[in-house]
């Protein structure tokens, strides 16, 4: 499905675009085309005054927060390094943005996420962010299954492994929401509302 429309209350979701994670190396894009991308989305979000979301991953020191249950792969231990989880400095430093941290994948459990949507009247979601399969599929999902409207800019998110990357857009998207490119998401942004 292509992008069709937003919502008169629409909010920009920008997820884990914090220095620790935009350093990590990223497929298709690098995370500083991908912090390019969400930074256009975010300025003209903020200029026609719709919600700016900025969700960033942190974990406590001790690592008494961490996600519960057995994996194959092996959990990180304790926190994560000064500095890690900072919000990008080209995203930061809006105080009309809205900032929510997580200790998870998904951006709705366990934060107020969807308490600070719905005190908006938000309806509709544009996701953007890294990583494409992990952090942006999860929120995507969770926001699917909470009714609202998601959108997915698939120019301005990147994963750890290009396979996942075109699997969440060619195989999961299409099943939650609309995809869009930046470009189309701000021209429709400019067209509904004059």
């Amino acid at each position: 499905m292509t992008l069709t429309t937003l919502d008169p209350r629409t909010a920009l979701v920008v997820i884990d675009l914090q220095n620790g994670i935009v350093a990590t190396p990223t497929a298709p894009l690098g995370g500083a085309e991908v912090v390019a991308r969400a930074v256009e989305l975010a300025g003209a979000f903020r200029a026609h005054g719709l919600p700016v979301v900025l969700v960033r991953v942190t974990a406590a020191a001790d690592g008494a927060d961490a996600v519960p249950g057995r994996t194959e792969r092996g959990r990180r231990g304790g926190g994560v390094p000064e500095g890690w989880d900072v919000v990008v400095d080209e995203l930061a430093g809006h105080p009309e943005d809205i900032t929510v941290t997580k200790r998870n994948w998904g951006a709705f459990h366990g934060t107020d996420l969807d308490l600070q949507l719905r005190r908006r009247g938000i309806t509709q979601i544009v996701l953007t962010g890294i990583a494409t399969s992990i952090g942006v599929e999860s929120t995507a999902r969770a926001a699917h299954e909470h009714g609202y409207h998601v959108t997915l800019t698939t120019d301005a998110m990147s994963d750890l492994d290009a396979d996942a990357h075109r699997n969440s857009v060619e195989r999961i998207f299409p099943r939650l929401g609309e995809t869009g490119t930046t470009a189309e998401i701000i021209e429709l942004l400019a067209k509904t509302r004059v």
